[in-house]
C-alpha cells in the first residue's frame, strides 16, 4: 500500500469505470477539470477500470506526482457505480476497497451531540 501516514488524507473515488489507458497527465485533467478538485493537497484520487480488476491512485507527493497501480490476477474490486461522479471516503474505507470488501455493507457513522 501506499507509503505514510494516510490519517489526515482525504480519498476521492471516481465512481464507475475511468479509461486506464490515462496515466499522470490524463488522470490529473480528471480530477482537475471535471471533479473541479485540487490535486496538490496531498489527497489521493482513486480510479477503477471497467472489468473491476485494475485501480489507479493519483497524488501529488512534495515534488511531483506519484500513481500507484494495482491490479488484480483474480477477482475484482467491489468499485461504488452510482449517480454522483466522485465520492469521498476514509482512508480505512480505500483499504476495505483494495482487500476485497464492499463499502455499501460498512456500517454508517453515527453522530450525536449528547448522551440524553
Amino acid at each position: 500500500m501506499i507509503r505514510g501516514n494516510l490519517e489526515n488524507v482525504n480519498v476521492y473515488l471516481a465512481v464507475g469505470a475511468t479509461d486506464m489507458r490515462k496515466s499522470i497527465n490524463g488522470l490529473s485533467l480528471l480530477v482537475e477539470e471535471q471533479f473541479e478538485l485540487d490535486l496538490f493537497t496531498g489527497n489521493l484520487f482513486a480510479f477503477c477500470n471497467r472489468r473491476r480488476d485494475l485501480v489507479k491512485i493519483l497524488y501529488w507527493d512534495i515534488n511531483g506526482f506519484c500513481v500507484w497501480m494495482k491490479r488484480l490476477e483474480a477477482d475484482y474490486f467491489r468499485w461504488p457505480d452510482n449517480e454522483q461522479e466522485v465520492m469521498e471516503i476514509s482512508s480505512s474505507a480505500l483499504s476495505w476497497l483494495l482487500h476485497g470488501l464492499d463499502l455499501q455493507q460498512a456500517h454508517s457513522p453515527l453522530i450525536f451531540d449528547t448522551v440524553s
